[in-house]
């Protein structure tokens, strides 16, 4: 016999790395500050092989609208700069032979608009993969019943288990994104 705690908690689980993944995607969108996280999908070309950029350099913020790279081989600064400009970040590097500074600009209206519909989106995933957490959990639950012969009051507790958990992390999503909408359209 399951226990049908087992198999809430594994949905559970599911749910919460659905959260987990929101909020790193999430930090990787730019918010008009300098956050070294938007370099996270840099890929520099060190030795022939691509690499992340945080593997051959030193990031540090100095300010809110500056970003400092300092490479660990000063003749990998042309290779960084170009993984920088191919990472599509809209940003250009200024390169004064011993550092890379980039300089955020400021959002334009319309661009904080689009920032906002792709943390939307990003919201919208997580809460589709919630949601088939929930349907997955309330699935195994009741194939688990019908085999062990469950009653159906034990059946029906547990979806509504399920379903409060599933409530909880669709009100943590929304929290995730409106923090994240007010962070993106604050100028």
């Amino acid at each position: 016999m399951i226990d049908t705690k087992q198999l809430i908690k594994a949905g559970e689980e599911k749910m919460t790395f659905a959260i987990e993944y929101l909020d790193e995607q999430l930090s990787h969108i730019r918010a008009g500050k300098a956050n070294p996280k938007i370099l996270d999908c840099v890929k520099v070309m060190y030795y022939g092989a691509p690499v992340p950029l945080t593997n051959v350099a030193t990031v540090t913020v100095p300010d809110a609208r500056t970003i400092m790279i300092t490479p660990w081989e000063k003749k990998i600064i042309r290779d960084i700069e170009k993984g920088i400009l191919d990472s599509e970040l809209g940003i250009t590097p200024e390169n004064n032979g011993e550092v890379i500074r980039l300089g955020i600009p400021p959002l334009t209206e319309e661009r904080r608009r689009q920032l906002v519909k792709q943390c939307k989106q990003e919201a919208e995933n997580a809460k589709i993969s919630v949601r088939n957490a929930r349907r997955d959990a309330i699935e195994a639950l009741k194939k688990s019943i019908k085999s062990d012969g469950v009653p159906e009051d034990v059946e029906k507790d547990a979806e509504a288990e399920v379903q409060k958990i599933h409530d909880k992390f669709i009100k943590k999503i929304d929290e995730l994104y409106a923090a994240k909408e007010k962070e993106v359209m604050t100028v």
